[in-house]
């Protein structure tokens, strides 16, 4: 039962958030990161403290971060497909790979690379940013600026609509007794 795995090679092992983003910001700043990372606390009054606790409570950037500095700031050849698919903490570096100096990184790639990224979200069919065009709760403007019969809101009930409007739109319409939306019924 002596199958402890040594993570002791991994340049994340006993390094705190804090330490990783001290060392990172000092070498590359700010906007460096935000140009590759794409995420705002790198950007909207950056500051240690501020990014640490943004990372330690969003899963997603921390390992972005933690990704950034094995592969970028040490360096360190690409992760194989299978350690890869782990979370960067508990990936295990080879003894053989040591790291390197820090890559070089300038705007001028950022935006190539964003712009590479973008052109392959468009090739899948998604838009620039990466959503897949869900849309949970987003509802168009156009679909209020084509009614006729719409009426101001007014602020002076909890709704925001009035009355009238919000019992029309609790009715069924027309359309959905037709058939034309066989959904129609069910909302």
């Amino acid at each position: 039962m002596n199958d402890e795995i040594n993570y002791k090679n991994n340049p994340l092992h006993g390094l705190s958030l804090k330490n990783l983003l001290i060392e990172i910001v000092d070498y590359y700043g700010f906007d460096i990161l935000f140009a590759y990372l794409n995420i705002n606390c790198f950007k909207t009054n950056p500051s240690i403290e501020a990014s640490v606790k943004f990372l330690k409570k969003t899963e997603w950037a921390r390992q972005k971060v933690e990704v950034f500095y094995l592969y970028e700031f040490k360096n360190l050849p690409r992760a194989s497909s299978e350690q890869f698919e782990l979370p960067p903490r508990d990936r295990i570096i080879p003894e053989d790979q040591a790291p390197r100096e820090p890559a070089t990184l300038s705007m001028e790639d950022a935006e190539r690379l964003r712009e590479k990224r973008a052109r392959k979200a468009a090739e899948r069919g998604q838009n620039a940013r990466g959503s897949s065009g869900r849309g949970y709760g987003v509802q168009r403007s156009s679909e209020y600026a084509n009614k006729s019969d719409s009426k101001p809101y007014s602020n002076s009930n909890k709704g925001g609509a009035h009355k009238d409007d919000r019992e029309q739109a609790n009715k069924p319409s027309d359309s959905a007794d037709k058939g034309s939306d066989p959904w129609g019924k069910w909302k």
